[in-house]
Order: C-alpha cells, then sequence, then structure tokens
C-alpha cells in the first residue's frame, strides 16, 4: 500500500472516531437535558402536593374560628330570656294573676278560694334560710291580728312541698307555704327577676310582698323587702282597707 493511500485511509478512520464520539457526546447531552426537564417538571408538582395540605390547613383554622361566635349563641339567648322574664311587673290597680298551686300539707290554693276577702301574698327567696325565716315567724305571729282585719296570708317561694312541710313542721309555721317550681306565679306577680350577689348576675326570686283587696285588685305591692318591721307595715296597710 502506498503511502498517499494509508494516508487516506488513517484520515478517513479518525473522521468516523470522531462523529462516533460525537453523536455520543450529543446523545449523552441529550439524555441530561431530558432528565434536567423532567427534574424540573417534577419540582413544581412537588410545590402543589405540598400546597394542597397548607390549604387544606387554611380551611380548618377558617371553620375554628367561624364556630367561635356559634358558642355564644346559647348565652346570648340565656340573656334575652332572663331580661324578658325580669322586665314582667305588676301595677296596683292591675286584677290579681290568678294560680292554683301544690301546697304543704296537701291539696293546693287557688286566687278563687279567697274570693271577697283580701289576701297577703308573700314570696321569699328560699325556706329555711335567716332572712325567709324571719319573715315567716313574722307572719305567723300576727295571723290573728291578720284574720281579724278579713285578711289571709300565703306564702310563696320555689321549693318543693316536701321543703315547704320540713319549712313549716321546724318553725311552726301557721301559714299555708305554696310551691311554685315552675316560677308561673312568681313571674307574673313580678317577683321572679334578675338579681346579683358577690359580683355574679343571676335570676331568682326577688322579695315581694303583694296586697290584694277583697274584690281581687292588686292594693299594695313592696318589692325589694326588707323583712325587719314587713310583716306590721302590711298588717297597717291591710286595716286601711
Amino acid at each position: 500500500m502506498s503511502k498517499k493511500t494509508r494516508k487516506k485511509s488513517s484520515n478517513t478512520t479518525g473522521k468516523r472516531v470522531a462523529t462516533k464520539v460525537a453523536r455520543a457526546a450529543s446523545a449523552s447531552t441529550g439524555k441530561s437535558a431530558a432528565k434536567t426537564r423532567t427534574t424540573v417538571a417534577k419540582k413544581p408538582a412537588a410545590k402543589t402536593a405540598k400546597a394542597k395540605p397548607a390549604a387544606g390547613v387554611q380551611g380548618t383554622a377558617s371553620h375554628k374560628a367561624a364556630s367561635k361566635p356559634l358558642k355564644r349563641e346559647p348565652a346570648a339567648t340565656v340573656t334575652k330570656t332572663a331580661t324578658k322574664s325580669s322586665a314582667v311587673t305588676l301595677a296596683e290597680g292591675a286584677s290579681a294573676p290568678g294560680f292554683d298551686l301544690p301546697r304543704d300539707g296537701g291539696g293546693s290554693v287557688s286566687l278563687k278560694d279567697f274570693a271577697g276577702k283580701k289576701l297577703v301574698l308573700f314570696f321569699y327567696p328560699r325556706a329555711d334560710t335567716p332572712g325567709c325565716t324571719r319573715e315567716a315567724i313574722d307572719f305567723t305571729r300576727l295571723k290573728g291580728e291578720f284574720t281579724a282585719a278579713g285578711t289571709e296570708v300565703v306564702g310563696i317561694s320555689a321549693d318543693t312541698v316536701k321543703a315547704q312541710e320540713s319549712f313549716r313542721n321546724k318553725h311552726q309555721l301557721s301559714v299555708p307555704l305554696v310551691s311554685d317550681g315552675a316560677h308561673q306565679m312568681l313571674e307574673a306577680y313580678g317577683a321572679w327577676g334578675e338579681k346579683s350577689m358577690y359580683g355574679r348576675t343571676f335570676m331568682g326570686i326577688i322579695r315581694t310582698t303583694v296586697l290584694v283587696d277583697s274584690g281581687g285588685k292588686v292594693a299594695r305591692i313592696w318589692r325589694h323587702v326588707k323583712v325587719d318591721g314587713h310583716a306590721e307595715a302590711v298588717l297597717e296597710a291591710a286595716r286601711t282597707l
């Protein structure tokens, strides 16, 4: 083989090798670019996947925040009812509201039972507490004088009949004691309303006394009664009717 032929063959072989190397490099670069594109494409998807839980957390927080006012609604409702109940008042000169409630010793007491007679209704917060005990004893002590003035006396509270009987027996009370657990009579006579004690506000019985004349009309009302001397004051008012 001549020198020219060997040179030509060598150049051709070199070109072929260079071409293969270039193709291999190009293929490698293409694969890297493809991997890079795949990686880049996957990253936003990963971010989107992470963003969904975050949105879920925000949605939960928003739901919890929205539910807070709903928890306050029962309290607001309770407050409106209390205000309405405390607004019930009875005016002098009005007809005495009717009632028919159980009493100590069995049976019941009705407004109709006292038709044609004067009637004292004293509402007390709770049986066998100091102030209520003194008040009930005072009305019992003056019962004979009330009778002489043509006047009957009845005590009312929200205590059970059993509690009223224990109260009567313990202090030898002789006036009927009525049980109004549903507060119907208490509300009708304005003796149920808002009270406060030791900085706490609540609904309860307001110590009240109502004097009804023989015609069934409300003659006098004493609210927020102070026990000392009260029974005597009511007796004097009954005598003047």
